[in-house]
């Protein structure tokens, strides 16, 4: 992270060293002066501060409520072990189609199509499909030292703005489920998509059915 803090200084301080002018009283441009310079890199670098100050503060929360994180080598075990399980209790779910479970390394994403989970054009969860987020939630809640993502995606049917809301919405009603299932508020984020991610073409009906999915993506909270 110093690394790349230091590479944006660098960058910034060679774009407006070499680059940067401003007008002068006539409407001409002219050179910045080193004053204006140092002013502006100042603030550039002070937003980056911030920036990853911020970001620790949220680790430092999440490492908090999930009692630590887990040690460096344990983590593909732990998350090898959690696939399993979710395998395991999900089995008729993915037999279906309803849920699918990939491993990208130490991360596991569980995709629920919105055919299985949702009504067409609705963000209410289908009660045949709350057994099925029972099961997740009990298998996270006992993986606890994992944050999740819940991130919602449509169709390319309507317009884009309402396409994006929509994602947004169902994305918030799996978050919400998880937290009166005991999720603990600060593993959660939830965020929509819209139409912008599609895993197949929206020309076919099949195509769009798979597009309007929910994605749950679990990942290792590791300690520092």
């Amino acid at each position: 992270m110093k690394n790349f803090i230091r590479t944006i200084c660098i960058a910034i301080l060679v774009t407006f060293t070499l680059s940067a002018c401003v007008k002068d009283e006539f409407g001409n441009d002219r050179s910045m002066t080193n004053s204006e310079k140092g002013a502006i890199i100042g603030a550039s670098i002070g937003a980056l501060i911030g920036l990853t100050t911020k970001n620790k503060r949220k680790k430092k929360v999440l490492l908090g409520a999930v009692g630590g994180g887990i040690a460096g080598f344990a983590v593909g075990s732990y998350m090898d072990s959690q696939k399993k399980d979710l395998e395991k209790v999900l089995v008729p779910e993915r037999q279906s189609g309803a849920i699918n479970i990939r491993k990208n390394q130490n991360t596991i994403m569980i995709t629920m199509t919105s055919e299985t989970a949702f009504e067409v054009d609705s963000t209410r969860i289908k009660q045949s499909f709350y057994s099925t987020l029972d099961k997740i939630s009990k298998v996270v809640n006992r993986y606890g030292k994992t944050a999740l993502t819940i991130v919602g995606h449509t169709d390319s049917t309507g317009s884009r703005a309402y396409n994006q809301k929509l994602s947004e919405r169902r994305a918030q009603a799996v978050h919400q489920y998880f937290l009166d299932r005991k999720v603990a508020l600060q593993r959660l984020t939830y965020l929509g998509k819209g139409e912008d991610v599609p895993t197949a073409s929206n020309a076919t009906e099949s195509g769009r059915r798979l597009n309007r999915r929910v994605d749950i993506i679990i990942e290792p909270v590791i300690a520092n």
